[in-house]
Protein backbone atom coordinates (compact mmCIF):
# COMPACT_ATOMS: atom_id res chain seq x y z
CA UNK A 1 0.00 0.00 0.00
CA UNK A 2 3.12 2.69 0.30
CA UNK A 3 3.96 2.43 -3.36
CA UNK A 4 -0.06 3.30 -3.81
CA UNK A 5 -0.08 6.00 -1.66
CA UNK A 6 3.12 7.30 -3.00
CA UNK A 7 1.39 7.14 -6.95
CA UNK A 8 -2.16 8.87 -5.52
CA UNK A 9 0.40 11.83 -4.51
CA UNK A 10 1.81 11.63 -7.61
CA UNK A 11 -1.66 11.45 -10.05
CA UNK A 12 -3.99 13.59 -7.60
CA UNK A 13 -3.02 16.89 -8.71
CA UNK A 14 -3.74 16.28 -12.92
CA UNK A 15 -7.84 16.57 -12.11
CA UNK A 16 -8.28 17.97 -9.12
CA UNK A 17 -5.49 20.73 -9.33
CA UNK A 18 -7.73 22.02 -12.46
CA UNK A 19 -11.38 21.10 -11.70
CA UNK A 20 -12.12 21.80 -7.96
CA UNK A 21 -10.47 25.57 -7.18
CA UNK A 22 -8.11 26.08 -10.39
CA UNK A 23 -10.79 26.75 -12.84
CA UNK A 24 -10.67 30.46 -13.13
CA UNK A 25 -12.84 32.86 -15.31
CA UNK A 26 -11.16 33.05 -18.43
CA UNK A 27 -10.64 36.43 -20.07
CA UNK A 28 -13.16 37.70 -22.97
CA UNK A 29 -10.57 37.78 -25.26
CA UNK A 30 -7.74 36.13 -24.44
CA UNK A 31 -4.10 37.15 -26.07
CA UNK A 32 -2.68 35.53 -28.63
CA UNK A 33 0.53 34.04 -27.38
CA UNK A 34 3.47 35.04 -28.74
CA UNK A 35 4.88 31.88 -29.39
CA UNK A 36 2.47 29.86 -30.76
CA UNK A 37 4.83 26.67 -31.31
CA UNK A 38 5.79 26.62 -27.88
CA UNK A 39 2.33 26.63 -26.80
CA UNK A 40 1.24 24.26 -28.91
CA UNK A 41 3.97 22.34 -28.05
CA UNK A 42 3.14 22.45 -23.82
CA UNK A 43 -0.60 21.57 -24.61
CA UNK A 44 0.90 18.31 -26.43
CA UNK A 45 2.77 16.96 -23.75
CA UNK A 46 0.33 17.69 -21.29
CA UNK A 47 -1.92 15.57 -23.22
CA UNK A 48 0.48 12.72 -23.01
CA UNK A 49 1.08 13.57 -19.02
CA UNK A 50 -2.67 13.54 -18.65
CA UNK A 51 -3.01 9.98 -20.40
CA UNK A 52 -0.43 8.47 -18.58
CA UNK A 53 -2.17 9.46 -15.54
CA UNK A 54 -5.72 8.90 -15.96
CA UNK A 55 -3.99 5.21 -17.00
CA UNK A 56 -2.91 4.97 -13.79
CA UNK A 57 -5.42 5.90 -12.29
CA UNK A 58 -7.36 2.98 -13.79
CA UNK A 59 -4.83 0.93 -12.59
CA UNK A 60 -4.68 2.10 -9.25
CA UNK A 61 -8.71 1.53 -8.52
CA UNK A 62 -8.47 -2.21 -10.02
CA UNK A 63 -5.60 -3.35 -7.92
CA UNK A 64 -5.19 -3.39 -4.16
CA UNK A 65 -1.25 -4.16 -4.56
CA UNK A 66 0.62 -2.61 -7.85
CA UNK A 67 3.89 -4.05 -9.20
CA UNK A 68 6.44 -0.97 -9.55
CA UNK A 69 7.67 -2.49 -12.75
CA UNK A 70 4.21 -2.64 -14.18
CA UNK A 71 4.12 -0.79 -17.71
CA UNK A 72 1.98 2.25 -16.61
CA UNK A 73 4.48 2.65 -14.13
CA UNK A 74 7.16 3.26 -16.05
CA UNK A 75 5.54 4.85 -19.08
CA UNK A 76 4.62 7.54 -16.59
CA UNK A 77 8.07 7.82 -14.93
CA UNK A 78 9.69 8.31 -18.30
CA UNK A 79 6.91 10.78 -19.73
CA UNK A 80 7.91 12.92 -16.79
CA UNK A 81 11.79 12.47 -17.07
CA UNK A 82 11.17 13.97 -20.70
CA UNK A 83 8.81 16.57 -19.99
CA UNK A 84 11.46 17.67 -17.25
CA UNK A 85 14.47 17.57 -19.56
CA UNK A 86 12.67 19.74 -22.04
CA UNK A 87 10.90 22.66 -19.73
CA UNK A 88 14.36 22.69 -18.50
CA UNK A 89 15.70 23.58 -21.59
CA UNK A 90 12.78 25.71 -22.64
CA UNK A 91 13.55 27.88 -19.24
CA UNK A 92 16.98 28.22 -20.18
CA UNK A 93 16.12 30.27 -23.15
CA UNK A 94 13.27 31.97 -22.50
CA UNK A 95 12.92 32.14 -18.62
CA UNK A 96 9.49 31.14 -17.55
CA UNK A 97 6.97 30.74 -20.22
CA UNK A 98 4.31 33.15 -18.62
CA UNK A 99 1.03 34.10 -20.15
CA UNK A 100 2.22 36.78 -22.74
CA UNK A 101 4.67 34.09 -24.24
CA UNK A 102 2.47 31.07 -24.68
CA UNK A 103 -1.14 31.99 -23.40
CA UNK A 104 -3.05 31.46 -20.07
CA UNK A 105 -2.82 28.05 -21.36
CA UNK A 106 0.35 27.30 -22.18
CA UNK A 107 1.22 28.66 -18.59
CA UNK A 108 -1.30 26.46 -16.95
CA UNK A 109 0.82 23.89 -19.11
CA UNK A 110 4.27 24.67 -18.27
CA UNK A 111 3.15 24.81 -14.38
CA UNK A 112 1.42 20.75 -14.66
CA UNK A 113 4.92 19.84 -16.28
CA UNK A 114 6.99 21.12 -13.62
CA UNK A 115 4.41 20.36 -10.62
CA UNK A 116 4.96 16.39 -11.98
CA UNK A 117 8.97 16.81 -12.09
CA UNK A 118 9.27 14.98 -8.51
CA UNK A 119 12.62 13.68 -9.07
CA UNK A 120 14.17 16.66 -9.87
CA UNK A 121 14.06 19.27 -6.48
CA UNK A 122 15.74 21.46 -7.55
CA UNK A 123 14.78 22.55 -10.69
CA UNK A 124 11.12 22.42 -8.79
CA UNK A 125 12.50 24.92 -6.47
CA UNK A 126 13.81 26.70 -9.16
CA UNK A 127 10.95 26.80 -10.99
CA UNK A 128 9.31 28.35 -7.54
CA UNK A 129 11.01 31.52 -7.90
CA UNK A 130 10.22 31.97 -11.24
CA UNK A 131 6.50 31.19 -10.64
CA UNK A 132 6.84 33.77 -7.72
CA UNK A 133 8.08 36.33 -9.93
CA UNK A 134 5.75 35.64 -12.94
CA UNK A 135 2.47 35.21 -10.21
CA UNK A 136 3.44 39.12 -9.44
CA UNK A 137 3.83 40.47 -12.89
CA UNK A 138 0.73 38.41 -13.69
CA UNK A 139 2.37 36.46 -15.98
CA UNK A 140 1.35 33.35 -14.02
CA UNK A 141 -1.52 31.72 -11.91
CA UNK A 142 -1.14 32.65 -7.79
CA UNK A 143 -3.32 29.04 -7.59
CA UNK A 144 -0.29 27.41 -9.84
CA UNK A 145 1.71 28.81 -7.60
CA UNK A 146 0.37 27.69 -4.74
CA UNK A 147 0.30 24.33 -5.62
CA UNK A 148 3.66 24.24 -6.38
CA UNK A 149 4.42 25.40 -3.20
CA UNK A 150 2.95 22.45 -1.80
CA UNK A 151 4.90 19.81 -3.28
CA UNK A 152 8.01 21.51 -3.03
CA UNK A 153 7.79 21.60 0.63
CA UNK A 154 6.79 18.16 1.01
CA UNK A 155 9.29 17.31 -0.63
CA UNK A 156 11.66 18.57 1.93
CA UNK A 157 10.07 17.10 4.98
CA UNK A 158 8.33 20.65 5.20
CA UNK A 159 4.09 20.83 5.92
CA UNK A 160 2.06 22.51 3.07
CA UNK A 161 0.70 25.71 3.75
CA UNK A 162 -2.37 25.41 1.38
CA UNK A 163 -3.57 21.41 1.66
CA UNK A 164 -2.98 20.69 -1.94
CA UNK A 165 -1.09 17.27 -1.94
CA UNK A 166 -3.06 14.22 -0.37
CA UNK A 167 -1.56 10.64 0.25
CA UNK A 168 -4.22 7.65 0.33
CA UNK A 169 -4.20 5.95 4.05
CA UNK A 170 -7.17 3.23 5.30
CA UNK A 171 -8.51 3.63 1.68
CA UNK A 172 -9.02 7.21 1.94
CA UNK A 173 -7.27 10.72 1.24
CA UNK A 174 -5.91 12.33 3.20
CA UNK A 175 -3.93 15.69 3.37
CA UNK A 176 -0.34 15.52 3.76
CA UNK A 177 0.78 17.78 7.17
CA UNK A 178 -0.37 21.40 7.22
CA UNK A 179 1.50 24.19 8.92
CA UNK A 180 -0.77 26.09 11.18
CA UNK A 181 -3.94 24.32 9.91
CA UNK A 182 -6.47 26.03 11.65
CA UNK A 183 -5.66 28.96 9.43
CA UNK A 184 -5.09 26.87 6.06
CA UNK A 185 -8.89 28.08 4.49
CA UNK A 186 -8.06 31.74 5.18
CA UNK A 187 -4.94 30.89 2.95
CA UNK A 188 -6.99 29.35 0.23
CA UNK A 189 -9.03 32.18 0.21
CA UNK A 190 -6.48 34.97 -0.24
CA UNK A 191 -5.28 32.64 -3.18
CA UNK A 192 -8.33 31.76 -4.73
CA UNK A 193 -8.96 28.31 -4.09
CA UNK A 194 -12.03 26.92 -2.21
CA UNK A 195 -12.46 25.60 1.13
CA UNK A 196 -10.35 22.29 1.92
CA UNK A 197 -13.06 20.26 3.12
CA UNK A 198 -14.41 21.12 -0.56
CA UNK A 199 -11.33 20.17 -2.01
CA UNK A 200 -11.45 16.88 -0.08
CA UNK A 201 -14.88 15.73 -1.02
CA UNK A 202 -14.14 16.42 -4.62
CA UNK A 203 -11.08 14.69 -4.73
CA UNK A 204 -12.49 11.60 -2.69
CA UNK A 205 -15.50 11.29 -5.26
CA UNK A 206 -13.14 12.03 -8.48
CA UNK A 207 -10.11 9.39 -7.20
CA UNK A 208 -11.90 7.46 -4.88
CA UNK A 209 -15.04 6.09 -5.99
CA UNK A 210 -17.55 3.99 -4.00
CA UNK A 211 -18.47 0.40 -5.51
CA UNK A 212 -21.85 -0.31 -5.92
CA UNK A 213 -23.67 -1.89 -2.86
CA UNK A 214 -25.56 -4.36 -4.48
CA UNK A 215 -29.44 -5.05 -2.86
CA UNK A 216 -29.60 -1.65 -1.40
Amino acid sequence: MKLQGVLVAAVLLVVVGRMAGQEQPAETEPKPAQDEKLRQELLSRVEKDQAARKAMMELMRRSKEIDPNHPDIKKLLEIDRQNTAWLKEIVEEHGWPGKTLVGEDGAHSAWLLVQHADHDVVFQKKSLDLLRAAVEEEEASPQDFAYLTDRVRVAEKKKQLYGTQFVQEGGKLVPQPIEDEEHVDDRRKEIGLEPLAEYLKFAEEYYMPQEDEKGE
